[in-house]
């Protein structure tokens, strides 16, 4: 278990324990809805403690902003069973939930100006003007990340208490916890797009040249089949430099394929041999964007341009139960295993490309290492490379269509 699961665990566990007191209270005089029972009341305390963490965490699993403040403020005050809650940022209230927001607000930045600097937790008299305010004290505890306090968590009550203490304090874990996952996330996704922008780079020069190239030669004496090669490039090309998805459907990723094989077929003619083999079922399965076409590419150049001889290559996407499986295989010169165990810790040389430990690096991201690549060669032997990934996987949604 990692230390941020680790932690969360930890804050959401000791989080039950305090909001489940205060929940318990209220839920320990009622009956289950319409008569049902649901339990006792600590079963009840900690359905509903659970229920609201629930609401609260997807907000908050954008980043502390004003938006996702406001959105998040109620379930959170309810967990705490206090009268009012702030959020703020390090320069401003982003959210107020409760009564006495008119003239708290004002004096709010002030209160927390130093749990901002010092990262400590404090517990204040909550000054107020009005005789009627049910707000006498606050409870400041800080929102961290991992650049330090984002912000802090301000719980207001009637009156001074080592339990809402206590209980504000474990909240305000619970919600940096929330915060480093945002964090981590935004993280991701930029290594991801870094990793896919490196790939571009690859395919431009080399590919496109190659590709043009390719076409040019057949203007002259086939103009058709030139003009149907440049729509397969365009629309290739299209599809490669689209500006947003980090997932396509595996049927999309399949037809950059068949249009990348149909540019390199106009350059190498009968030397090349394609067999595509591919279970209807899992054409919509969500798959890291353009994690076949460098594979693909791959074969071409260890099966064709580094041979004089002819090359076939295989691929095939079939239905495994929860997994869908692809393969890609090549009949040319193979690698020796200890040449592509260095290239997939990204070690090799310059010229073995990127494509391959960029690929399974992807995969390994999103899915766990136990779904890197699987890669089968010798020195003569070809090389079969298999993708597994599991049909249904969260946060893998395909992108839209290529712009």
């Amino acid at each position: 278990m990692t230390g941020t699961a680790l932690a969360a665990l930890v804050a959401t566990g000791t989080l039950l324990l305090a909001a489940g007191f205060v929940v318990g209270r209220r839920t320990a005089l009622r009956g289950g809805r319409d008569g049902m029972d649901l339990g006792t009341p600590v079963e009840r305390a900690t359905f509903h403690t659970l229920h609201t963490a629930s609401l609260a965490a997807p907000p908050l699993r954008a980043g502390l902003t004003e938006d996702t403040a406001r959105k998040a403020a109620r379930g959170l005050r309810t967990l705490l069973g206090t009268e009012a809650l702030a959020l703020t940022g390090r320069s401003a209230v982003l959210a107020w939930d409760g009564p006495g927001g008119a003239h708290h607000t004002a004096q709010v930045m002030e209160r927390v100006a130093d749990v901002l600097d010092s990262g400590r937790g404090q517990s204040v008299r909550a000054e107020c003007p009005d005789p009627d305010c049910p707000l006498r004290w606050a409870v400041i505890a800080p929102l961290t990340g991992e650049d330090g306090v984002l912000g802090a968590l301000v719980a207001y009550g009637s009156r001074e208490s080592a339990v809402l203490a206590r209980a504000a304090t474990e909240l305000a874990r619970w919600v940096s916890v929330q915060l480093e996952l945002a964090e981590l996330d935004r993280s991701r996704r930029a290594l991801m797009e870094a990793e896919i922008r490196a790939l571009r780079a690859q395919i431009s020069p080399h590919f496109i040249y190659n590709s043009l190239a390719a076409i040019a030669s057949f203007v002259r004496t086939d103009p058709e089949e030139a003009r149907e090669l440049l729509l397969e490039f365009a629309d290739f090309t299209r599809y490669s430099f689209r500006r947003h998805g980090d997932f396509a459907q595996l049927a999309d990723e399949l037809r950059a394929v068949e249009q990348y094989l149909a540019l390199a077929g106009a350059r190498f003619g009968d030397r090349l041999q394609v067999t595509l083999q591919v279970a209807p079922e899992v054409l919509p399965v969500g798959l890291p964007f353009l994690c076949l076409q460098p594979l693909v590419e791959n074969a071409v150049k260890h099966g064709l341009e580094d041979s004089r001889t002819a090359c076939r290559i295989t691929i095939a996407a079939r239905d495994a139960g929860s997994e869908a499986v692809v393969t890609i295989e090549d009949d040319g010169v193979g690698m020796d295993p200890g040449v592509l165990r260095a290239i997939l810790a990204g070690e090799g040389p310059r010229s073995s490309g990127i494509g391959l430990p960029n690929v399974d690096e992807r995969l390994r991201q999103v899915y766990g290492d136990a779904y890197g690549l699987v890669v089968e060669t010798g020195v003569g032997a070809g090389m079969k490379v298999t993708i597994r990934v599991p049909k249904y996987h969260a946060g893998v949604h395909p992108g839209g269509p290529a712009v």
